[in-house]
């Protein structure tokens, strides 16, 4: 049955090997229960939260199918598989728990989808460094609450903690909703232990800082599967924080609340969650908070030691008077906590014939109030587009991350609409100087704006990858790297 589903973006791969051959010399790797080729299991690995994957589902059709689906459970089991594969020219595409936005899950060429969930052990916890040794496959939420039982924290809680891999945060160059305190994924990583597609295993040294050249090993930062398989990952911790700060400010605009953001970040303050909202997600996330029409909401949580705290607490404040703004107490914070993992809304669009997406990226200061304008202005020209909304999710003393919430009914066909509004995203990001990503990656649709993005430097980024991967089985089609033929047709 399964043979039938129309695969709307899958791309042929020739020779195509014997796959019946090949599960069983799987089978001799990973064990009879670590291969399967049944249809559910090629279903649950072939897709991501890409809204257009979602999209041709409810239409019963999938972007692409794996042939295979393995799971390994040790970094020796992994380097085995991918020696095989390399062997029968066979693509592989590592799958976390499937949480990323853009594609970059979907086995393009077919092939393995590389399931690393079983891999998911806390190797060691060095309390005395503050690190920690994880497997990639170790649920998000599950590594949170190891930590907090022995003391610690990650710092780490992405939108997608529940539903997502460590392994996966590290591959896409995720971020945290506390990032402004503990940083982005690439600040938190120490080493990394990952298998090239030539099955060879390296390892990066857990120190905190060398000089003895570029660091091989993170390079696998951000690489999205394209170059090898990550298979342990040593990360910064922290003390579980002594003390928390809730506190929210009322401005007349958004170009004053960023004022008050940046002043205090660049005088040195460290607040672990800072987020401001537009007028319209101001009005939708906190209902009952006295909000005057075409106001924004600004919201901080501080934690760590209580001293420092209590005095970013004592900044914050002062800066927000200064450029207007109005204290609204804790609770904007404390309803922000209780609803930050709810994203049920975009599912019920999605069967009400609605396509719902979520665009960040990142800029200046100097650009921030701009480019938010702008996205907003060329979003909402696009014909069937209801909503454009938007809040500040990230800061650092450069500069800000826009995080965009789209809806849009078109009149026409889904998939042309879809390019169009992401077109009038990164047309209108680029002119004004963003990125045009801060923390989804880029997959397999964001590719397509690569080359804009990174000029000159994507071919250095395409030799690094023919030298890792000169067969290119690694998670084909992805970060831009490689010609995509039917889904930018």
């Amino acid at each position: 049955m399964i043979e039938r589903l129309s695969r709307t973006i899958q791309e042929e791969r020739l020779p195509a090997p014997d796959y019946e051959l090949i599960a069983k010399k799987l089978r001799h790797i990973v064990g009879d229960d670590g291969v399967s080729a049944s249809g559910a299991d090629r279903l649950a690995t072939c897709r991501d939260y890409w809204p257009m994957g979602t999209l041709w589902f409810l239409e019963g059709k999938a972007p692409a199918l794996p042939d295979l689906v393995v799971w390994p459970r040790s970094t020796s089991e992994v380097a085995a598989v991918l020696r095989l594969a390399g062997e029968h020219n066979i693509p592989v595409t590592p799958y976390g728990e499937g949480s990323g936005a853009l594609g970059g899950a979907v086995p393009l060429q077919g092939g393995i989808a590389l399931d690393m969930k079983r891999m998911d052990r806390v190797l060691e916890l060095d309390r005395d460094n503050l690190m920690v040794t994880v497997e990639p496959g170790l649920n998000g939420a599950r590594y949170e609450e190891y930590l907090n039982r022995h003391g610690f924290t990650g710092g780490h809680f992405p939108q997608s903690l529940r539903c997502s891999t460590v392994g996966g945060w590290v591959a896409c160059r995720a971020a945290g909703t506390f990032s402004t305190r503990y940083g982005k994924i690439e600040d938190m990583v120490v080493a990394l232990e990952a298998v090239l597609p030539d099955g060879k295993v390296i390892r990066g040294r857990k120190l905190p800082r060398t000089a003895t050249g570029p660091r091989v090993d993170h390079l696998f930062i951000g690489s999205e599967g394209t170059l090898g398989v990550i298979t342990a990952i040593t990360l910064r911790i922290w003390p579980y924080p002594e003390k928390r700060i809730y506190s929210s400010y009322i401005f007349e605009n958004i170009e004053r609340a960023l004022e008050a953001i940046r002043r205090l970040v660049q005088a040195g303050a460290r607040p672990a969650v800072v987020r401001l909202y537009d007028p319209a997600e101001t009005a939708h996330h906190f209902p009952d908070c006295e909000v005057p029409a075409g106001h924004v909401i600004l919201i901080y949580l501080f934690e760590g030691a209580a001293g420092i705290v209590a005095a970013e607490d004592e900044l914050a404040a002062r800066l927000a008077r200064e450029e207007g703004g109005v204290a609204a107490g804790p609770a904007p914070v404390e309803r922000w906590l209780e609803t930050r993992f709810n994203v049920s809304l975009a599912s019920k669009l999605f069967r009400q014939g609605a396509v719902v997406d979520t665009i960040e990226v990142t800029t200046s200061w100097s650009k921030a109030a701009e480019i938010y304008h702008a996205m907003q202005k060329a979003l909402l020209e696009v014909e069937g587009t209801v909503l454009a909304t938007g809040h500040y999710s990230h800061v650092y003393p450069e500069g800000a991350a826009l995080y965009l919430t789209l809806v849009g009914f078109p009149p026409g066909d889904k998939r042309e609409y879809y390019r169009r509004l992401w077109n009038a995203a990164m047309d209108s990001c680029l002119a004004l100087g963003g990125a045009i990503s801060h923390h989804h990656g880029v997959g397999l649709h964001r590719g397509l704006w690569m080359a804009q993005e990174h000029g000159q430097a994507l071919e250095a980024l395409r030799m690094i990858k023919d030298a890792f991967d000169p067969q290119g089985i690694m998670n084909p089609g992805k970060l831009g790297l490689g010609e995509v033929k039917k889904w930018p047709e």
